[in-house]
């Protein structure tokens, strides 16, 4: 994005993250914001914002990062993850992803068209020790670090629903 703080880049009129809070309010009880960036404007929009970590590399140490931090500070017992450039998602994602951990203390994850989407999680609190640990032995990819911790899978068939935004619009972007 060119430097961009992506929540902000605006699509189809209104900016990436507005447009993702409104698709997943229905779905949870409350939205965080994973942001090292820009903390005033997504606190404006009434969510809790959650930086990384210093002691995990600091400011853009990588999703992973986030998604233990957001862990941390949640107050619920399982965390729905979704990025904010792929503003489609489903309107049931995270009762699909319930539905598919089934047991408790299970993480679930999106996949389509055979592929992880791996930023399409939802995650119990708990595991929040054995994702850092993964984190502070060298992982930094959550698919490996879900994989490892046994995730079970949500099978979605919206190719579209999972595309993200990774150019601003008019640069060759969705």
């Amino acid at each position: 994005m060119g430097g961009l703080d992506k929540g902000w880049v605006e699509w189809n009129g209104r900016p990436l993250v507005e447009q993702v809070k409104a698709r997943l309010e229905p779905q949870v009880e409350a939205v965080l914001v994973s942001a090292n960036r820009s903390l005033g404007r997504y606190r404006a929009l009434g969510c809790e914002v959650v930086e990384d970590d210093p002691a995990m590399g600091g400011a853009f140490a990588g999703p992973l990062a986030g998604m233990i931090c957001v862990l941390r500070a949640a107050r619920a017992s399982h965390v729905a993850f979704v990025p904010c450039d792929a503003p489609a998602f489903p309107g049931d994602l995270v009762a699909r992803l319930r539905a598919a951990a089934r047991t408790p203390g299970r993480a679930a994850v999106a996949s389509c068209g055979g592929r992880w989407q791996s930023v399409f999680c939802l995650l119990p609190v708990e595991l929040a020790p054995a994702l850092e640990a993964l984190f502070l032995a060298g992982e930094r990819r959550p698919e490996t670090a879900l994989r490892t911790l046994g995730a079970k899978v949500a099978q979605f068939d919206e190719v579209e629903a999972f595309a993200n935004i990774n150019e601003p619009p008019g640069e060759g972007g969705r």
